[in-house]
């Protein structure tokens, strides 16, 4: 499968980027990103991830077998949640 890459091409008048230029991205959020990420590959490799990936196949076991019941659950929580939500407008 091909796919389009945009290329930027820099005119050379632009500021160099080891200058004392602004950063496109403040250093605060480049270290909350990195704060994020480290902690989502933590969960990736945690014990509890593959306990949440089991249960996401049996949900889909569980609806290709059941798949009417499943509708009628998913309608009936939605109708729930609706009337709940409705309530406190």
């Amino acid at each position: 499968m091909e796919q389009e890459v945009p290329v930027v091409i820099h005119n050379s008048n632009e500021p160099d980027p080891g200058t004392h230029a602004a950063s496109p991205i403040p250093e605060q959020v480049k270290e909350l990103g990195s704060t994020v990420s480290e902690a989502v590959t933590s969960f990736m490799e945690s014990e509890q991830y593959e306990q949440l990936k089991e249960a996401a196949a049996k949900v889909k076991s569980y609806i290709r077998e059941n798949p009417v019941p499943s509708m009628l659950y998913t309608l009936g929580a939605g109708a729930l949640l609706g009337f709940i939500l409705k309530r406190r407008h």
